[in-house]
């Protein structure tokens, strides 16, 4: 268990939350110069996208991992406790080293004028403990765009770009050119940047901001030839993406290392199988619709029953109408955030959007949901990460170190 002092060094952190996402870079860089991050020597694969940025990460630091380099990884949001957003391939951040993080964080921001956001401090801790460490390499997820997001603030060995779709428009832009032009903001001068095949609005800002800043450009052009450690069609064009990063960094693996790191990875959420339930954190259409995908891959002709959670701000509508076809029966629910949607609000926009009915309930807490599953029911949880994480921690008996997080 936890000390009392670390709990509430993490608590003040989690407190920052309040004071939002504030896009931009200049509190951020201010705050990595003052603490003369990152680390002299360290090299970075950044990298943003709208879809499968946290597996095409976990897929590099596998690979690096079984290629025997202790690479650091940066990710968001967490499932179950807030460690899982920084690690190396040796292990999670732990509590008393985030409150020591903390505490020295604290102490240099004290009296900002804009204070930090929670997701500046919470890259610097990352750094801080990455440079401890002496991880020569770093695989850094973007949170939020990229272009004014903190991460940008680190000049990276490569940029990678994964999928560009509709997500964030309140932020990002209202047409998918606008919202690549925010990813595509992660390309510096002279740095490569690989992705893959995109929509052609998308495809055309990742040329162009690649061929002003002369940074050489590779494109994925077949998926990778071998089932990966995750599930569904669309992962192999994940790890297509990170053996060509990679690639591009300058490593030079041979196949079997490579292959060993796609088979062994590990990341929850993405169609991940517990306690009979599959958990997908697909939170937008294009994710929705590939989870629906890979649902009739693996389970053809069979309906689900899904338990479905969502938060504010998402086009919830447009999600649910991408798992339709695989739902035999609805299960609305709240979970542990601020932002979450109230089921009766789930259930007015489901009856909303007209299509062929099908039984609905709804619950209060994700707890009561499961309870309501039938032992030989085949059950989907998805809708929200951070449904996904509360649902983890209660399948996997760690709601004792459950996190709720807003960001």
């Amino acid at each position: 268990m936890m000390n009392d002092t670390a709990q509430k060094e993490i608590d003040w952190l989690y407190s920052t939350q309040f004071y939002g996402i504030k896009l931009g870079l200049d509190n951020v860089q201010r705050l990595l110069s003052e603490l003369k991050l990152p680390s002299a020597g360290q090299k970075f694969i950044h990298v943003a996208g709208t879809n499968g940025k946290g597996s095409t990460c976990a897929f590099m630091h596998s690979i690096l991992k079984a290629g025997g380099i202790n690479a650091g990884l940066f990710t968001s949001p967490h499932l179950i406790h807030f460690g899982e957003r920084i690690r190396d391939s040796q292990g999670m951040i732990t509590s008393e080293e985030i409150a020591a993080g903390v505490v020295r964080l604290r102490e240099r921001v004290a009296g900002w004028d804009p204070h930090p956001t929670f997701f500046e401090l919470t890259l610097a801790l990352a750094l801080e403990w990455f440079a401890q460490r002496g991880n020569p390499w770093v695989v850094l997820e973007t949170g939020l765009g990229g272009r004014l997001d903190a991460t940008n603030a680190v000049t990276p060995a490569v940029s990678v770009i994964t999928p560009i779709g509709w997500d964030h428009m309140d932020m990002l832009g209202d047409t998918l050119e606008k919202i690549a032009s925010e990813k595509a903001g992660i390309i510096k001068p002279g740095v490569p940047v690989v992705t893959m095949r995109q929509e052609a609005e998308a495809m055309e800002v990742i040329s162009r901001v690649a061929a002003e800043r002369g940074a050489s450009l590779t494109i994925v052009e077949t998926a990778w030839h071998e089932e990966a450690g995750l599930a569904g069609p669309h992962q192999r064009w994940n790890a297509a993406m990170a053996v060509a990063a990679l690639r591009a960094a300058g490593f030079s693996f041979d196949e079997e290392v490579i292959s060993r790191g796609l088979r062994e990875v590990q990341w929850p959420a993405r169609f991940q199988k517990v306690g009979g339930c599959i958990i997908d954190g697909a939170h937008n259409i294009d994710a929705a619709r590939v989870l629906a995908q890979t649902w009739s891959e693996q389970f053809p002709g069979e309906k689900a029953e899904v338990i479905f959670g969502a938060v504010a701000g998402k086009d919830t509508a447009a999600v649910l109408r991408e798992l339709a076809p695989i739902a035999g029966c609805w299960h609305f629910t709240s979970f542990e955030s601020p932002r979450a949607l109230p089921p009766d609000t789930l259930h007015d926009i489901w009856k909303g959007l007209g299509l062929a009915s099908c039984p609905v309930a709804t619950h209060a807490r994700v707890a009561e949901a499961l309870k309501a599953m039938k032992a030989e029911a085949r059950v989907l949880i998805s809708g929200s990460l951070y449904l996904a994480g509360e649902a983890l921690a209660l399948l996997e008996n760690k709601s004792a170190v459950f996190e709720r997080s807003a960001q």
